[in-house]
């Protein structure tokens, strides 16, 4: 079962909606409407190559729940993509919309494609391509696709572009993550660190850790991983480890990520900074420390390894990267888990400001930003903690029916069900 469950995200996630219906006491009907998206798009898209070939790349776009509001969720450019891990995906993204209390559903896209083999060109004509497929299917009171895994500003900048020309008019709002000059927000790049730390800051206090001197590893070290690194650090932890796909390092006397940033600028890779012991990119999850911090992709702590975690604190900045097993034995063993719907949700919530901000025409400054993300971010973990005491239930399931729950009373009060 945890083998196919590994491989299959969105069997992980009909699990965790079946594990919370059973928390909330709903209806099997009710449940069984939330574990299936209510819209999945597939579509092709025809390339021509620098060499002058024709490639097909597949795309996915899948839109859950939208009892709440438009859906909402990242697009990702990667060679592993499916149509079951987009599914599941935008599924996670009501769950974490639903937690901080952004008025969302979730939504969720993706192209199976390697970007780190394309040239700037033929990811551009992807961009455009995928867009071209879904347009009809998205806006900015249906959709709003944003970044995700080997995505950025610049290929939200030509998707917003390539909607507006379809549209025949600027339409800011039907994308987020996008450069500022185009409508962007301040602090967006940061966001799902920074609402890492603002949680992180809030589980160390219920755990009685001082989060000054504090041992942090840190998997993953794209944007998410190392802006998480970046704000432990300059918030007074000792970053220990970090890991990013070809391998990562060790430090006792502790890591200055800013300097690992500029070696890896240089070298493409974490591997090989000075003083370092090599490790494993999965040895990062394991290794003795306060605070892990998932921040890679999915299926990463799992029942081959939950035992050898020996943090007091998981806090996963990646979406899904701990199967439900595992979940289970992360919960024996005391620590406290800060799940991916709660801890990584600072990057949807700045989407949400971000799409306002585009409504409006107005615009806010980060500081503005940062304060309005943290007020959000704290009263999210008081929330779930305050349902998973209430309830004696893991932080995961009491993330889970704290955004379910408001789903379920829109969906009722809409007469869906």
């Amino acid at each position: 079962m945890e083998k196919e469950l590994t491989l299959n995200p969105f069997k992980i996630v009909q699990e965790q909606i079946e594990n919370v219906g059973d928390v909330l006491g709903l209806s099997k009907d009710v449940v069984e409407v939330l574990k299936w998206p209510k819209r999945v798009l597939s579509v092709s898209i025809p390339v021509k190559m620098d060499d002058g070939s024709t490639k097909v790349f597949l795309g996915y776009r899948s839109q859950h729940n939208d009892a709440l509001g438009p859906a909402k969720g990242g697009i990702r450019f990667h060679p592993d993509v499916t149509i079951d891990e987009v599914m599941a995906l935008s599924m996670w993204m009501t769950l974490k919309c639903g937690v901080v209390g952004v008025p969302y559903g979730g939504g969720k896209g993706g192209v199976a494609c390697n970007p780190k083999e394309m040239s700037q060109g033929e990811i551009e004509k992807v961009a455009r391509g995928y867009i071209d497929g879904i347009w009809q299917f998205i806006g900015p009171e249906k959709d709003i696709p944003a970044p995700d895994v080997y995505t950025n500003p610049q290929i939200m900048a030509w998707m917003m572009d390539e909607y507006s020309k379809l549209k025949g008019y600027n339409v800011f709002g039907v994308i987020t993550g996008k450069p500022l000059l185009l409508g962007g927000s301040e602090g967006r790049n940061m966001a799902t660190a920074i609402g890492t730390l603002y949680t992180i800051r809030e589980g160390v206090k219920v755990v009685g850790i001082n989060l000054k001197g504090a041992t942090v590893s840190v998997q993953g070290f794209g944007n998410a991983g190392f802006f998480a690194a970046k704000l432990l650090y300059d918030d007074g932890a000792k970053i220990v480890a970090v890991s990013d796909s070809k391998g990562g390092i060790y430090s006792e006397e502790g890591l200055d990520p800013y300097k690992v940033s500029e070696h890896k600028k240089k070298t493409g890779s974490v591997v090989g900074f000075p003083n370092t012991k090599e490790i494993g990119p999965k040895d990062t999850l394991t290794i003795p420390c306060d605070i892990v911090v998932p921040a890679a992709l999915e299926n990463q702590i799992t029942t081959e390894n939950a035992n050898e975690v020996k943090a007091k604190i998981v806090a996963e900045a990646a979406n899904g990267p701990t199967t439900p097993e595992a979940d289970k034995i992360i919960a024996e063993k005391g620590i406290l888990m800060l799940p991916d719907i709660l801890t990584n949700a600072g990057g949807v919530t700045v989407s949400y400001f971000e799409w306002v901000q585009n409504n409006y025409g107005y615009y806010w400054s980060e500081e503005e930003v940062l304060d309005k993300l943290e007020r959000i971010m704290v009263n999210a973990f008081k929330n779930v903690y305050e349902m998973y005491k209430e309830k004696k239930i893991d932080m995961r399931t009491a993330a889970g029916a704290v955004s379910i729950k408001r789903v379920v009373d829109a969906m009722k009060l809409r007469g869906w069900v």
